[in-house]
């Protein structure tokens, strides 16, 4: 998708078998384009098949077509779509210039059915429509996974912090296996000066010393390493009743989980996808019935007078035209279904049931949105116990899988350790069976200097493991600060994500009231002091509890002409301010969602419920924002519009 800017002069849209129209081939310059004709002249399906190549869905064959083609052309780049009839359905193909136009129905293609325009004037949930391109689903689930992230942050960051209070501890317990190696160190020297002079006063052969002193090397090497074993067996031993009590605690803490029904969240999605579809199918209808209600407001008003001549086939009756017969007090009006004249009580009536249909539509799209509220709340919930249950589950299998490690390294210890044993048993009896050939002084000499030497291996290697120890716990202390780093990153990305809906919102809310504000200015409706859109939150009870629904308020104050200024409604509006709310409002949702990032047309139109001053301002207004502005307009209104704008007259 090539980005376009108004550097781009001009664009050429070529059209076949789309709407009313057979052929067509215009260019659009950079700005306001101005389609300037009559009802019936194709002015709006040259509009839709904008829409068409853009990637909207919202277009039709012409009606004696198998199929239709647009294709737009924007500098060196050709977007196509092609539309195909296939069994009472629509199939489109090609290359459009969106990939999602959801933005763009919503906020870029005002036509009269926009939905956004609609909502606005049927009081639908304004902050639904604006938050609908929000994905929040995804929005949870990366918060979930943020979350996660931070926590396994934090759970290491604990443990740095219990290894930063142990150090010291380690350090003075090395300090102190210092000075005791130093001292056996002082010991042995001595004893070994006590076993020389001992030996100069003992008359030996030079063959039972050396066997002596060989077995007495042996000795001590072997009761060093039963000293070893012990040791590791110890520690072992400690590690795996710590294993145990950890076990017994997760499984504890699992039983107390309460077990979530298979398949729940699947369900809860699932729900949701059937309300969602309800929910756009009420909406369809209550877009249907304000155009039907509109429509025959209209035909009463005598405002439909092009098809009261068609239903009469332009033929006047006995007492003058039928418009005229419309518009004066008599009690028959021409209905637009038959074309016979029937009591204007009948269909007031059927328009007056048809509004309170609408509105029992209104209420039911409305329930439909807090149960949908409500199922996400509940689906977070299930999704949170199983997100617990899960890491719990996990740290068991990995305890029970190191309670199996440490029992197989106890049992191959405690062998060991019995292997040692007897081993020191048996050199001990050699040495015992060469003492009674040695003098007892000497020999017990020996035996003191090999003692002293075992406990001096002892302490080394408790030194040199403490020095290990000491090192590791240093190289892990200088990941803290990036870990540190790492989650005020985090930290910073979640209070994004959790800010990014209520900024929308706010963004929306800020961006319409300051643009109405402006236009109700501009276009001078006095009789409005202000139209303005207020964040709003009701607390409804659910059983015994209470839940917080957000909602936009749409405030309309008058004044009277005593200065005393009153709220109204959106109902009490004239047809004129009522379509410029519903266009302000969907302006605000093009600016708050950068459509103009996504699509560079704007499309108006059915504005003729404005007049044409108010029109040209208007669109001098919006022509600020798109790169192109496409306007259709009765010849009357475009005459109104600045000449500097490019007309389009013949399509």
């Amino acid at each position: 998708m090539e980005q376009v800017t108004r550097a781009d002069k001009t664009v050429r849209l070529t059209v076949e078998n789309i709407g009313g129209i057979s052929e067509t081939s215009v260019e659009f310059d950079a700005g306001v384009n101005v389609l300037a004709g009559r009802n019936a002249t194709n002015r709006t399906s040259l509009l839709r098949s904008i829409m068409a190549v853009l990637g909207s869905d919202d277009v039709s064959i012409k009606s004696d077509a198998e199929e239709g083609y647009a294709e737009l052309t924007i500098g060196d780049q050709t977007y196509t779509r092609h539309l195909y009839r296939e069994n009472g359905t629509t199939r489109m193909e090609g290359d459009p210039y969106l990939d999602d136009p959801e933005l763009a129905d919503l906020f870029a293609f005002l036509l009269a059915t926009n939905e956004t325009r609609q909502a606005v004037l049927t009081e639908q949930n304004l902050r639904e429509l604006i938050m609908r391109p929000v994905d929040t689903d995804a929005i949870k689930d990366e918060i979930d996974t943020l979350e996660d992230e931070k926590a396994r942050i934090d759970d290491r960051l604990d443990e740095l912090s219990r290894l930063s209070q142990r150090l010291p501890e380690l350090e003075t317990k090395r300090a102190e296996l210092e000075d005791e190696i130093d001292e056996k160190r002082a010991e042995l020297e001595a004893k070994r000066e006590e076993i020389e002079a001992a030996d100069a006063d003992v008359d030996e052969s030079r063959e039972e010393k050396e066997e002596l002193e060989a077995k007495m090397e042996e000795l001590s090497d072997v009761r060093a390493e039963l000293s070893d074993a012990r040791q590791e067996l110890e520690v072992q031993r400690q590690s795996l009743e710590a294993l145990r009590e950890e076990k017994d605690e997760l499984e504890t803490d699992v039983e107390e989980l309460p077990a979530e029904p298979t398949g729940k969240i699947d369900d809860i999605d699932a729900e949701i996808s059937r309300l969602r579809k309800e929910k756009q199918s009420l909406q369809s209808e209550v877009s249907t019935l304000q155009q039907i209600i509109q429509f025959n407001e209209d035909n009463l008003e005598g405002a439909s007078s092009d098809i009261l001549d068609a239903l009469t086939d332009g033929h006047e009756s006995d007492d003058g035209p039928v418009t005229d017969k419309l518009l004066d007090d008599s009690e028959q009006v021409v209905c637009w279904t038959c074309g016979h004249e029937v009591d204007r009580e009948d269909i007031e009536a059927t328009v007056e049931r048809l509004k309170e249909l609408r509105k029992e539509k209104l209420s039911e799209s409305r329930d439909i949105d807090d149960e949908i509220d409500d199922l996400e709340n509940e689906r977070i919930t299930y999704q949170e116990k199983e997100r617990q249950r899960n890491q719990v589950t996990q740290r068991l299998e990995r305890t029970r899988e190191q309670i199996e490690s440490r029992e197989a390294n106890v049992d191959q210890l405690e062998d060991r350790l019995a292997e040692l044993e007897s081993e020191v048993e048996d050199i001990e009896a050699e040495v015992e069976s060469l003492q009674t050939r040695k003098d007892d002084t000497v020999l017990s000499l020996h035996k003191e200097a090999s003692q002293l030497e075992v406990e001096l291996n002892r302490l080394e290697r408790e030194r040199d493991e403490l020095d290990r120890e000491i090192d590791e716990v240093d190289d892990e202390l200088d990941t803290r600060a990036d870990l540190e780093a790492e989650r005020e990153d985090i930290n910073a990305e979640l209070e994004d994500l959790r800010t990014r809906i209520e900024q929308i919102e706010a963004e929306a809310v800020e961006s319409f009231n300051h643009h109405m504000e402006t236009v109700l200015d501009v276009l001078e409706y006095e009789n409005i002091a202000r139209i303005w859109i207020e964040r709003s939150e009701r607390e409804e009870r659910e059983g015994r509890r209470k839940v917080t629904k957000k909602d936009f308020t749409l405030h309309i104050i008058r004044e009277s002409e005593s200065g005393t200024a009153y709220e109204d409604t959106i109902s009490h509006l004239s047809e004129s301010e009522r379509e410029v709310t519903g266009l302000v409002f969907a302006l605000a949702g093009y600016l708050v969602h950068d459509v103009h990032e996504e699509v560079p047309f704007m499309l108006l139109d059915s504005l003729e419920a404005i007049d044409s001053d108010r029109i040209a301002r208007l669109v001098d207004y919006f022509q600020d924002y798109p790169d192109f502005l496409v306007a259709a307009l009765l010849p009357e209104d475009a005459e109104a519009v600045d000449d500097a704008h490019p007309r389009i007259s013949q399509i």
